[in-house]
Order: structure tokens, then C-alpha cells, then sequence
């Protein structure tokens, strides 16, 4: 909910990128086999614009936010830019191979890739082209990794494995794992929690 960004001081900005259902099938359609193409362009060129366009936004405290496919993208941001202060991935993905032999949902992967990271030598390219696993020795910026226990679209092995990738690299990093939540934080007094630590995080890297 943005507005508790808002409610909470921050100038909230959110980017309306390739892959939305927004302007078309076509439109939604356009990031298959280009996970980390055109969405990571979306958002760099949003915050370009925010930032040349608005005096009151201070460029040198930005922070990113992202769950499930926006998690991937949190992910993705930390190998390819450090133009932001703290990064928070929910649910993300960390290795694209492994996604795809631990998800439920077996069908999505192959929509999107083409197949099974094996399938032949095109699936395999593109399992390692879109994989942030491939960038993790860029990993520099600050993360905060959230991931609920019942998550069977995005095991939480891959939240571990982003977590650990952070800590060995000595970048400040924490884990906030929900053993009774799925792919979101549903229950109330996890859904406090959930922003208590969020909005702690987004301060820690923010405040003047």
C-alpha cells in the first residue's frame, strides 16, 4: 500500500513498467524471456524522471521495494545499479534455475523462459541471461530479505540463498522470515510486523 510509504514521509513513486496488465496483452506479454530487459530499463528511467523533474526529492536517499516478480526485480537491481540507499526483496527470486525445479507452479517458468532450463541450448541461455545469481558479486547495496515460510511459488531457499550471498559479502543485510505465511503476509499481527520492520529498514538508510 503506498500510502503507508507515504503516510510515513517518503515521496512514493511507483513505476508502471513493461509487463503490467496495464496497456494490452501485448504490453504483459512483452518481458517473457526478458525478465530483466525492459521492467529494469522502466524503473531507472521512472526514477531519472522523479528525480530531474521534482527539487523536493533527495536523490541520495532512495530506497526500492518489490514482491514476488518485484522481488526478482530487487534482486536484479542489486547486480546492475547502486543508485539506491536500501533495497527490500519479498519473496524474490535469487536463481532463476532454481525457481523453476521448486516451484508448484511449474507452468509459469516454462511460459516465461521458453521450457525447462534444459530443454535446449535457447532455455539455457535464457535461464542464465535473466539469472541474478549470475550478478551476485555486484550485490553492494543494503538489503532487507522478507519470505513466508508456505511459500511454495518462491521457496524460501531462494530468500536464504540472497541472504547469505549479503552477509558473506559483509553487505548489511537482514532476514525477516514468516514460518506461518505463504507468497504474502496475510495474518494481522504479521502484516504490523511486516511494516514495522519495513518502514525501520527504509529509515535506517534514509535519515538525514
Amino acid at each position: 500500500n503506498p500510502q503507508v510509504f507515504a503516510a510515513a514521509g517518503y515521496v512514493t513513486v511507483m513505476v508502471d513498467p513493461h509487463g503490467s496488465t496495464s496497456y494490452g496483452q501485448a504490453f504483459t506479454d512483452s518481458i517473457s524471456r526478458h525478465w530483466g530487459d525492459a521492467p529494469f530499463k522502466d524503473v531507472m528511467k521512472g526514477l531519472d524522471y522523479v528525480q530531474s523533474t521534482y527539487d523536493f526529492i533527495d536523490s541520495n536517499r532512495t530506497c526500492a521495494l518489490g514482491a514476488s516478480y518485484g522481488g526478482y526485480m530487487m534482486a536484479w537491481l542489486n547486480g546492475h545499479t547502486d543508485r539506491f540507499s536500501c533495497l527490500v526483496m519479498h519473496d524474490g527470486i535469487f536463481d532463476t534455475r532454481m525457481f523453476y525445479y521448486t516451484t508448484e507452479e511449474l507452468w509459469f517458468p516454462e511460459h516465461e523462459f521458453g521450457g525447462y532450463p534444459q530443454k535446449n541450448k535457447a532455455t539455457e541461455k535464457l535461464y542464465e541471461e535473466w539469472n541474478p545469481s549470475e550478478y551476485a558479486h555486484n550485490w553492494n547495496t543494503p538489503m532487507l530479505v522478507v519470505q513466508g515460510g508456505r511459500d511454495y511459488r518462491i521457496v524460501d531457499g531462494q530468500a536464504f540463498a540472497a541472504f547469505t550471498n549479503l552477509q558473506r559479502r559483509g553487505v548489511p543485510s537482514r532476514l525477516l522470515y514468516f514460518p506461518d505465511e505463504n507468497h504474502w503476509v496475510l495474518k494481522p499481527h504479521n502484516s504490523i510486523k511486516w511494516h514495522h520492520e519495513v518502514l525501520g529498514w527504509l529509515d535506517q538508510f534514509t535519515s538525514e
